[in-house]
């Protein structure tokens, strides 16, 4: 059975990193693709739904699913756990789909330690500035709030070096189609099309 891809895409709240994987999906690329649902303990936003972006469950919830060794990943980010199940993940993989992971660099750093064939994306902003003008105009976290987030931001950029990929943010369409371009790229590797056209491959060979 062809395997799929395991993509991890992280980057600073504000830079546009869900925004960019929904627009991909949405597009019906040429490739069977799809986001993975994380858990979470954070409370739902407005807009939200639990099962569609987030698992939302409580705190001891998630603790009793860490003792099991439920999660490929997890992480504590502004006092909330965030975790990508093992079975889920898994279960896309193996049925040839390319799964996203919205995540940050801890979480990614995790992952590639368990899954080396993971493929890891970075997207950046294209300055400071207009990182903070995006926080601001989401109008759903104080000021006090969008400060601890371009520090963490900071923090966050540092490990740009750990990815396979970076894209910078600036417009949309350009990032989206960067995106783009990696995905397809990635599934023109030797290995996968060996995977893919083996039986025509041996046909051209053939005397």
């Amino acid at each position: 059975m062809f395997q799929g891809t395991l993509y991890i895409v992280s980057a600073p709240s504000g830079t546009g990193k869900s925004s960019l994987i929904q627009a991909l999906l949405k597009t019906k690329p040429l490739y069977d693709t799809q986001v993975s649902i994380s858990h979470t303990t954070r409370a739902i936003r407005p807009g939200e739904k639990n099962g569609e972006h987030y698992y939302f469950i409580p705190k001891r919830k998630f603790q009793q699913m860490i003792g099991h060794n439920d999660f490929l990943e997890y992480a504590c980010v502004f006092g909330n756990y965030y975790g990508t199940s093992v079975a889920v993940i898994e279960e896309i993989i193996n049925s040839g789909v390319d799964v996203f992971l919205d995540i940050d660099w801890q979480g990614a750093q995790q992952i590639r330690q368990k899954i080396p064939a993971a493929r890891t994306i970075f997207i950046l902003p294209p300055s400071k500035n207009k990182l903070l003008r995006r926080l601001r105009s989401r109008g759903q976290d104080s000021e006090e709030t969008i400060n601890q987030r371009m520090a963490q931001a900071v923090a966050e950029i540092k490990h740009y070096n750990e990815y396979d990929y970076i894209i910078i943010n600036d417009d949309f369409n350009t990032a989206l189609g960067d995106l783009k371009s990696i995905i397809r790229s990635e599934r023109l590797r030797l290995e996968r099309q060996i995977q893919l056209h083996n039986i025509l491959i041996n046909k051209l060979l053939s005397d």
